[in-house]
């Protein structure tokens, strides 16, 4: 359910105004500006007015900045109870003009905005509730503030607008193709499990989202891990946010096809190659880094570079299915070990991003097992990729499709000389292009076969075909 954050003070002035300046527009003899929303899933024209910049109030609910509002916790909680008083809401205005990644920096996507509209002035109205409240256009109204202009453009919706319809009407506006600062990774996978946890099913929330069901599948399974782990670097009054994994989308997401396709051969495997990768997501190592990290990745490589601190494993413990008596056992020492690792790591990184709340002592030693295991991992890194290498000379086939791509790249260079010649050979061009659309045939129906959890690629060469058949 959607949060009513009741209106705020200048509520009714702000109503009157807005109604006042509703009917000067429609008696006026200039042509009237409008602006198109979705309402209640149908399209409807509404009005155009300038209000004034200082009376318009930010949208406590808006999903750009979900995730970061924990940067201040103090702040956050401040704003959970009354998000309409100056402290509230100049907080999101911090939060609204910073780095996703880390709101202390300011975002530079913020600056380009703020000189564009420095440039070009306010291109798109805005949108309102007759109370004020910004439903669309906060960051562009923070950065219309920062330049000095008095006024601002915007929509206005209609009068029986709820709260329920302020979070409907900003998804859908933000979810068009022309959006200039889209959600930030994780705050997008917040609004779709909202979307879900509301009771949309995921093919709806998927089809708002423009991305395929497993795609949204995908996202909230990433979400449920982030969770996880946040939970488990706690340690004292340090604990990690979920914008600290801002910059980690594609790792995650490869984790998770990885996953996906371990779990149908071994479970037991399938949580160990999730908790070795995970490790090394969490200590920022690069995709192709993290790609080394198999299921043997401890066990062959990394166990002999491990100090003896962090080799150390819980033993695991049976547990009893309430009811029956039976014991339930835990996760196997591999995983166990695995996890223990991870876990370390986790608490060690929350306590350096919270240096200014735990002891010195504690920051240097988690300093110490952070470089002592990064090392650690460097050195299992160099033997693991000679053998990936030699294992990838087995499956050069991603490799001709990179050296196809160049001989097309090269031919598109080909055909830009011989049409400034005038010496293209049309017809064995198109010889060449059929020839070229049967063998991509081809390489879709092995791909089908072959691939149980095709990445965005394989599913576009998919799509494509299926699409040329039907």
């Amino acid at each position: 359910m959607s949060l009513d954050f009741g209106r705020p003070p200048r509520a009714a002035e702000n109503w009157e105004l807005v109604e006042q300046r509703l009917k000067e527009v429609s008696a006026g003899d200039q042509l009237q500006e409008t602006l198109t929303v979705e309402w209640r899933t149908k399209p409807i024209v509404v009005q155009v007015i300038d209000m004034p910049i200082d009376q318009v109030y930010f949208n406590p609910s808006t999903h750009r900045i979900r995730a970061q509002r924990t940067f201040e916790p103090a702040r956050d909680k401040v704003l959970d109870t009354d998000c309409w008083s100056p402290e509230s809401q100049d907080y999101l205005r911090h939060l609204l003009q910073a780095l996703p990644s880390d709101p202390a920096k300011r975002d530079p996507d913020f600056d380009l905005l703020k000189e564009s509209l420095k440039e070009y002035r306010q291109n798109e109205p805005g949108l309102i509730t007759r109370d004020g409240v910004l439903v669309n256009g906060n960051t562009r109204v923070v950065a219309l503030r920062e330049l000095g202009v008095k006024s601002v453009r915007v929509g206005v919706l209609p009068e029986t607008c709820t709260w329920a319809d302020v979070n409907a009407v900003e998804l859908s506006l933000q979810l068009r193709h022309d959006t200039r600062r889209p959600y930030s990774y994780i705050n997008r996978l917040l609004t779709i499990d909202e979307q879900v946890t509301n009771g949309r099913p995921v093919e709806d929330v998927a089809k708002d989202f423009r991305i395929r069901s497993a795609t949204a599948e995908q996202d909230l399974w990433v979400l449920s891990c982030l969770r996880d782990l946040v939970a488990r670097s706690k340690t004292g009054p340090a604990q990690l946010k979920l914008m600290d994994f801002e910059d980690a989308q594609e790792k995650l997401r490869e984790l998770h096809r990885a996953f996906a396709k371990a779990v149908k051969q071994n479970p037991g495997q399938a949580d160990l190659l999730k908790e070795n990768r995970l490790a090394l997501i969490v200590m920022d190592f690069s995709k192709t880094d993290v790609r080394l990290a198999d299921v043997d990745f401890r066990t062959r490589y990394l166990q002999r570079y491990l100090p003896e601190q962090l080799k150390q494993a819980p033993t695991p413990t049976a547990g009893v299915i309430p009811g029956l008596n039976r014991p339930a056992w835990g996760d196997s020492p591999q995983v166990a070990a695995a996890k223990a690792l991870t876990d370390v790591l986790l608490q060690a990184k929350a306590v350096d991003r919270s240096s200014g709340r735990v002891p010195p002592e504690q920051l240097q030693e988690a300093a110490q097992v952070w470089e002592q295991a990064r090392a650690a991992v460097e050195e299992a890194l160099v033997p693991a990729g000679k053998d990936a290498r030699v294992r990838k000379r087995k499956q050069a086939a991603p490799d001709r499709i990179y050296d196809a791509v160049q001989d097309i790249e090269q031919c598109v260079t080909d055909m830009s000389l011989a049409r400034a010649s005038r010496n293209l050979d049309e017809e064995g061009l198109d010889e060449a292009v059929l020839a070229l659309k049967a063998s991509l045939s081809k390489l879709a129906r092995e791909a089908g076969r072959s691939i149980g959890e095709p990445g965005d690629g394989v599913a576009w060469l998919l799509d494509a075909m299926l699409r040329e058949e039907a």
